[in-house]
């Protein structure tokens, strides 16, 4: 799946930034693949990637943190809305811990680990459930983004990020 979506982006828009930047926007991907794809198979250099790929997957935060209340207030007023969050504010709840413990630095370093089911778009849910505020959360997760990034960026550069990827 992950491979039709990064071919299409690929084909609709034909460019290895572009590519990277909306690649890094997409929950399934963030900037665990979009980095690794933009050195290895787009050619970019690391430096270029690593930017491009924080700008996209910060930028798409920002409304994910601003419109998850509005948009939680009016999924809810119908049943199927509010059993789809119940059931994905209590699977944060369960799997967010740190965040509830140390909250600012539980977010970064949540947001930071560059696992599957770990980034920003998870990270502004959490942020959400546990009442972070939007200004701590952003910052938390641009935190956490540059941490992610980091590690992702010298994954791929030392060789081991896409077999990484690809062998989970």
């Amino acid at each position: 799946m992950v491979e039709a979506v990064v071919h299409f982006i690929k084909s609709a828009v034909d460019s290895p930034g572009w590519t990277t930047f909306f690649m890094s926007m997409l929950p399934v991907t963030e900037l665990r693949l979009s980095i690794p794809w933009a050195v290895t198979i787009g050619g970019m250099p690391w430096p270029s990637a690593f930017a491009i790929s924080i700008a996209g997957n910060f930028l798409i935060t920002i409304p994910i943190v601003y419109l998850l209340g509005p948009a939680s207030d009016f999924l809810r007023r119908w049943k199927y809305g509010d059993i789809f969050l119940n059931w994905l504010f209590a699977r944060t709840r369960r799997k967010g811990t740190l965040i509830e413990k140390i909250e600012f630095v539980g977010l970064m370093l949540f947001v930071g680990i560059p696992l599957p089911m770990t980034g920003a778009w998870t990270g502004a849910i959490a942020a959400f459930v546990f009442g972070l505020g939007n200004k701590r959360a952003l910052l938390a997760i641009m935190a956490g983004l540059l941490i992610s990034a980091t590690i992702v960026t010298v994954l791929t550069i030392s060789g081991t990020a896409l077999f990484l990827h690809f062998s989970s």
